[in-house]
């Protein structure tokens, strides 16, 4: 089983089978994503009180849900690498930290453009908003210490502390609209009784929420393609495939 596990997370093993897994997941998130936004910006009915306004949520919420997953995805991959020494977890973390600090800034940006109209202005230091704030910092810290120390070993152990540390931020995120008095609304679709959303607005809303999941796998895919080259450009298998170009 070990052995198997090995093999499997080799950069070499993963290098080669990730090449298909790119296309179906990209060609999926095309296709899921504007067929979404597609439901969400015609199809979905207006809201009766925040108007069209409102549609900003195709956007905003799945970036915030997946800024969310990232870090996870991110803090899992950096434990796998400390406990295990498994170099690709390593690898995955650190090619996740960009997108997820992308998600983050997009969530935070769409939240403040919707948050003008209904509540008259950009920013408030809402537990939520700050919360959100705080995690874009974690991801940016993360960058920081990969890039500060030069022994890459030193580096992955040292952000992947951070980023099993800072998870503790994903349920106070989660939670801060019902811990805290606060002017973000809350939750509408994971609610256990039933989601308070119509369900002409959920469809996309889940839609968008799936196609910015396979745009992520897509992504990460490539990035760590990129960072197993990177890291092993002095090893054979990376001076076999430069040979076959």
């Amino acid at each position: 089983m070990w052995n198997w596990i090995q093999r499997f997370s080799s950069p070499k093993h993963f290098y080669s089978m990730s090449v298909p897994l790119i296309k179906w997941f990209a060609i999926a998130a095309l296709v899921i994503g504007l067929y979404g936004l597609y439901l969400g910006l015609f199809v979905a009915p207006t809201d009766y009180k925040q108007g069209d306004s409102y549609r900003i949520i195709f956007i905003h919420v799945p970036a915030a849900w997946l800024a969310m997953f990232i870090y996870m995805v991110m803090a899992v991959s950096a434990g796998i690498g400390i406990i295990w020494r498994i170099r690709l977890a390593d690898m995955v973390a650190a090619a996740s930290a960009p997108i997820g600090a992308s998600f983050t800034f997009l969530a935070l940006v769409t939240g403040s453009l919707w948050g003008k109209p209904m509540w008259g202005t950009y920013w408030i230091w809402d537990a939520r908003l700050t919360s959100m704030l705080i995690l874009l910092f974690l991801y940016l810290g993360y960058m920081a210490l990969q890039s500060a120390i030069d022994d890459q070993r030193s580096a992955d152990k040292a952000s992947g502390l951070l980023a099993i540390v800072g998870a503790v931020n994903i349920p106070i995120i989660h939670y801060s609209v019902e811990w805290w008095n606060t002017l973000h609304q809350g939750a509408s679709v994971a609610k256990f009784d039933a989601p308070s959303i119509h369900i002409d607005m959920l469809i996309p809303l889940l839609l968008m929420a799936v196609a910015f999941k396979l745009f992520y796998a897509t992504m990460v895919l490539v990035r760590t393609r990129n960072e197993s080259l990177y890291r092993d450009r002095n090893r054979r298998w990376v001076r076999e495939i430069v040979e076959k170009l």
